[in-house]
Formats: structure tokens, C-alpha cells, sequence
């Protein structure tokens, strides 16, 4: 069974995105149900490929061939380090420091990786929202103030046809429910907007109450 078989729209996403708004605004629009699926960074785009997920959040770079993709916002990279390393005395940390140091830098999150940096024996260079979400009493994160930013963005199958997906990039997009593309795409025509009404004007001649015979 592929992702939409179930006519709802299943979601990945890669560790330190956090979906609470974007969901919450589906629900309020959409009755098709939405799922959403885990998906490490390794395995994202396998996830796309095989029809695990019809629509991902990524952090890019991503191999592009067959998938639309589009780029949302920067991360800013931290290093994320226990409370007792050296560097964590610092308010934040350039690439110098790393090299001055000599100590093991590692590029993921995973539980293995975690449990090194907690012993010293490695710090790990990771998107702030990663080091945000695993928040932990042990460790700190620092700025690494002269590191590129990653991207986090939005892919999907050139070939996947869900009539969902529009509507889905439109609640991303920030569109609002009564923009063209939404009603479109539910077989409606957008409502015009409202026309503010200004004060009354006063009648001719003022009220008959306040004539005088």
C-alpha cells in the first residue's frame, strides 16, 4: 500500500522539524486525515522514492532528480557538547576552535553520537532546532558563528498526483483558506473579501424629534 492509498496524505519529516502549526491549521480546513511519519536524514529520500510518504520536509542538499522541492528557512549549526567539555566555557565557537582543540567532530544525532559527546569524547555539529528538541540537563549547545546555515525544505514526486499536495504547500505557504489556489483545489470559488462599512451619514435636516414646528 503506497502513502495515498488510504486518501488522506501522509508527511515525513527529518529530525528538528517541528509540524505543530502546520497541522493544526489541516485540521481546521481539510477533513482527509494527515499522518505524520519520522524520517532520518539518511533515509529521506528513499522514503520519497519508494512511496513511503508522499510529501517530506528535508534537510537539503537533496539529490533532486524526479522531486519537486521547495527551500522553507535556515538553520542556524550549533555544537552540541557536554556541560564539562573546555569549549563549553565559550558563548560561542568558530571553526579555529574546533581545529585549535583537536577534539572529534561528528555530523549526526544519533543515540551512539549523543553518548560520546556526553563522555568528551566527541562534540557534535548539528542544526540548533536538533540540539533544541533533544534539550538535555548534561550537555549545551553553542552558535558556530562562521559555519554555513542548513536548509530545511518541502519535497515531493514529480509524478505524484495526490489532489492533496497543493493544499498541503498552501498551508505551508502560509495561503489563506480563502485564497484561489485553496478553493480550487476543493472545487470552490474563493469568497471576496468583505467590504468595511464606514460610519452612516447623518440624515438631511437632522431627526424629526429634534425639529422645531
Amino acid at each position: 500500500m503506497t502513502a495515498a492509498d488510504d486518501g488522506g496524505l501522509r508527511i515525513g519529516f527529518v529530525p528538528g522539524v517541528t509540524l505543530t502549526k502546520w497541522r493544526r491549521i489541516w485540521a481546521e480546513r481539510f477533513r482527509a486525515p494527515l499522518e505524520v511519519v519520522d524520517v532520518t536524514e539518511a533515509d529521506q529520500r528513499r522514503a520519497l522514492v519508494a512511496g513511503d510518504v508522499d510529501m517530506c520536509f528535508v534537510r537539503l542538499p537533496i539529490e533532486r532528480e524526479g522531486l519537486h522541492v521547495i527551500p522553507l528557512y535556515e538553520e542556524q549549526p550549533v555544537l552540541w557538547l557536554s556541560k564539562d567539555h573546555i569549549l563549553a566555557a565559550l558563548d560561542e565557537v568558530t571553526a579555529q576552535d574546533l581545529a585549535d582543540d583537536g577534539t572529534r567532530v561528528v555530523f549526526d544525532a544519533s543515540p551512539e553520537s549523543i553518548d560520546l559527546a556526553t563522555y568528551s569524547a566527541a562534540v557534535l555539529r548539528v542544526p540548533m532546532s536538533i540540539a533544541r528538541s533533544g534539550s538535555r540537563k548534561d550537555m549545551v549547545y553553542l552558535p558556530v558563528v562562521d559555519a554555513e546555515p542548513t536548509t530545511v525544505g518541502l519535497a515531493w514526486r514529480v509524478d505524484d498526483e495526490h489532489p492533496l499536495i497543493e493544499d498541503f504547500i498552501g498551508v505551508v505557504r502560509g495561503r489563506t483558506v480563502n485564497s484561489t489556489r485553496t478553493a480550487q483545489a476543493k472545487g470552490e470559488k474563493p469568497r471576496p473579501p468583505q467590504q468595511r462599512r464606514g460610519p452612516k451619514p447623518p440624515s438631511v435636516g437632522g431627526s424629526r424629534r429634534g425639529r422645531r414646528r
